[in-house]
């Protein structure tokens, strides 16, 4: 088996981040918002099918749907553009497009209302949904393929930072219009960009990421509120010594943060990590999702276990999508 993260020449960065994704999500679909003792009493594994949504066994939701709308979107034009973006949402929320079984499960109330207002206005500037409940994880589960794309523009001199976390931000307020939630897809792409070009372990590239996050973000009086309550992410190998039970497994953009970046930190492999990222309980599918984007990155496709990867829903859809990016 190759590991992606020592074969960068050949590597399909897509293949690993979105796959990565995929998987994680659909590993912890069917015991989302279970709680942390049930699952500490039976703990997840291995894949198996989804009573909540009667849905067979590798079905992934809104987190890998929504992933790979936005990456149709950048891989087709080429560029980021939220008009397109929020189109593709659009098709996915009112026609099942890019959905694992032809039906859109499990959408977050604060998408849905971005969409929908998008569908009746066309305004990508007002469509979000604004205030303390727009700080949900649904942009932020998302966000890799934006992510991947600017860490590529930047590094070859096609874009400036500014440049790419202001688009990020947009594509964030599409749906979640607060800087909190904006700065977590923001923090996320700094994590992609080491992950993807940086050197040493998963917790070095991360910490590194993170820094240059901070500094990025800490400029700005506005944004430095914010930030703070990012704060966990100042030193990370303080906070992997975490205990779980000081960990919060739920749907707010700070506490899927956190899980995701601590179950990375506590973890050696994919496997390992999409596992303790699963068994946190709560919102299982998207912590896992969050988590499975950056490890994917960071191990490669071939580290994601085979037997996951061939029960997950339209494999070979997915990975022809991947194996297609142009940029």
């Amino acid at each position: 088996m190759t590991n992606n993260k020592n074969n960068k020449n050949s590597r399909n960065v897509w293949l690993d981040g979105i796959m990565g994704v995929a998987v994680g999500d659909a590993l912890g679909l069917p015991v989302q918002f279970e709680s942390r003792e049930e699952l500490r009493a039976d703990p997840v594994t291995e894949m198996f099918p989804c009573d909540l949504f009667f849905s067979p066994i590798g079905t992934w939701s809104d987190d890998t749907a929504m992933t790979i709308a936005m990456f149709e979107s950048i891989n087709r034009l080429g560029h980021v553009d939220a008009d397109d973006i929020m189109q593709n949402f659009v098709r996915w929320q009112y026609e099942n497009e890019f959905s694992a079984n032809d039906r859109c499960i499990d959408e977050g109330i604060t998408c849905s209302i971005g969409i929908t207002n998008y569908k009746e206005n066309g305004d990508i500037y007002t469509c979000g949904r604004t205030g303390e409940h727009a700080n949900g994880n649904g942009s932020l589960m998302r966000t890799l393929p934006i992510s991947i794309y600017y860490s590529k523009q930047v590094k070859e001199e096609k874009a400036t930072i500014e440049e790419a976390i202001k688009d990020i931000h947009l594509v964030s307020a599409l749906t979640h219009n607060h800087l909190r939630a904006c700065i977590a897809c923001g923090l996320y792409f700094f994590c992609v960009s080491e992950i993807m070009y940086g050197k040493g372990d998963l917790m070095t590239r991360l910490q590194t990421g993170m820094d240059a996050g901070f500094s990025f973000y800490e400029k700005s009086e506005e944004t430095r509120v914010e930030l703070s309550y990012y704060d966990a992410f100042l030193n990370l190998e303080d906070f992997a010594k975490r205990p779980v039970e000081q960990i919060r497994s739920t749907g707010y953009v700070v506490d899927s943060f956190e899980a995701a970046i601590w179950s990375l930190i506590n973890a050696d492999s994919y496997r390992d990590a999409m596992i303790k990222a699963v068994n946190l309980g709560d919102d299982t599918d998207t912590i896992a999702a969050i988590a499975g984007g950056l490890a994917g990155l960071y191990y490669g496709y071939d580290a994601i276990p085979e037997e996951w990867l061939t029960v997950l829903r339209k494999r070979e859809w997915l990975e022809q999508m991947c194996n297609s990016a142009t940029s």
